[in-house]
């Protein structure tokens, strides 16, 4: 059962991650503008051909998971030393400043400081792991799945209202004075308040402080420990693949949107928002039952090869048929929802308690590694097809589900309730 100051923290912790979500969520309508021929906020300069656009978009990509990979680690361990919620409060600052830097980089069409935009919003974007502490903090080992479903719904709830407002606060079709800059200023301020709202409102749940030194070369530690150490090394491949393919995915889905299906960004944004409300009712109803029946390993068997399915369902719909892509989300976001929670789950229960927040730190690294590179490859690797990525992500689950099914197994595992 959580408490009143353990109520306060889910509420704050799910609105910082739904707003965080939400800056990544107002990204996928905006990309294809940024290099497409026919769009007006085209970026790149006239002499760039398309394919060069892709290669920009799959290292612009790139640069905030890259940036990631070195910070979230550190952002763990400092959370595990001095409390969660001074860092969560200064890394949400860190990410607002970088919206702005994001807005005036698409105004100005200054390509570098759209990079070191992206590069500052990863340094600080470890807040998610600090975010995913907070719950292990307060979580039983009954509610713990339960309350990371919940983040789930962040997440969704994220991709519902992100890609919508990015689709319409660029559109100047509505408003005149809308353009691809004007989401990155909408998510600047309210990242701003939810600062304030941290301090306010979150209480400290840190208990048990570590008195480790800050080790600033623990990223590349991380990549020995996360497939070395007990209990992650047996799940580490599988969250690296299917990060990886997951990101194949979402790097060039918009563009393949736009570009295989003729959708605008309004269009595109109304996808993701319904995308995002399947995922909402597959944490709120799917992740909640399926919990109190099945262990978190026995669901991950399953939901890995569900997602691969239906990414691959994705590369063969033909370009004539573009209503065939609504009937995918239902069965993308449940077995998506169901990898994200209990994929979480087991991160904090193979992890001792005082390492808590460093271990999801280390699991977030991983993470962010995986999606870093294939970014920078997606964007190569459109220049044949631009929905070719769509396919190798599925492929790559497909490779970390079997991995999964190999390198787990229950019975090491039994002694580990909490």
């Amino acid at each position: 059962m959580i408490t009143g100051s353990g109520s306060k923290a889910l509420l704050t912790v799910f609105l910082t991650i739904f707003i965080d979500m939400l800056g990544v969520g107002v990204l996928i309508p905006i990309f294809p503008l940024l290099v497409l021929p026919t769009s007006p906020f085209r970026i790149i300069p006239n002499s760039w051909s398309i394919t060069e656009g892709f290669i920009l978009l799959g290292w612009l990509s790139a640069a905030f998971p890259l940036a990631q990979f070195i910070f979230a680690p550190i952002l763990g361990q400092l959370a595990d030393r001095f409390g969660r919620k001074k860092v969560l409060a200064l890394s949400i600052f860190g990410t607002s400043l970088s919206y702005v830097l994001f807005a005036i980089g698409i105004i100005t069409k200054n390509i570098p400081l759209m990079f070191i935009s992206r590069i500052m919003d990863g340094c600080t974007g470890g807040n998610i792991s600090v975010a995913q502490a907070v719950i292990a903090d307060i979580s039983t080992p009954e509610n713990r799945a339960k309350n990371f479903g919940l983040i789930g719904m962040a997440f969704g709830l994220g991709f519902i209202l992100g890609p919508f407002i990015g689709g319409k606060l660029a559109d100047p079709h509505l408003v005149s004075w809308f353009n691809a800059a004007t989401p990155f200023y909408f998510t600047a301020i309210i990242s701003f308040i939810n600062m304030f709202l941290v301090f306010k409102f979150l209480p400290e749940t840190l208990k048990v402080r570590s008195d480790r030194r800050l080790n600033i070369t623990r990223p590349l530690h991380n990549l020995t420990l996360a497939f070395s150490r007990p209990g992650l090394r047996n799940i580490m491949p599988s969250i690296f693949f299917f990060n990886a393919g997951f990101t194949f995915f979402t790097t060039f889905i918009a563009v393949t949107f736009a570009h295989k299906y003729g959708l605008s960004q309004g269009q595109i944004g109304n996808y993701f928002a319904y995308v995002g409300i399947m995922i909402v009712i597959a944490q709120g109803l799917i992740v909640r039952q399926v919990a109190k029946k099945y262990k978190d390993y026995q669901v991950l068997r399953f939901s890995m090869f569900g997602t691969a399915s239906c990414l691959m369902i994705y590369f063969f719909i033909p370009a004539l048929h573009t209503s065939w892509i609504y009937f995918i989300p239902p069965f993308l976001a449940t077995s998506n929802a169901l990898c994200m929670s209990f994929i979480a789950t087991l991160v904090t229960r193979v992890t001792p308690l005082n390492i808590r927040a460093e271990g999801l730190g280390i699991s977030s690294s991983v993470a962010a590694l995986s999606q870093s590179i294939p970014a920078i490859l997606s964007g190569y690797i459109a220049i044949l097809n631009p929905t070719l990525p769509i396919m190798a992500g599925s492929l790559v689950i497909f490779l970390g589900a079997i991995l999964f099914w190999l390198l787990f197994k229950p019975k090491d595992f039994s002694h580990l309730t909490t």
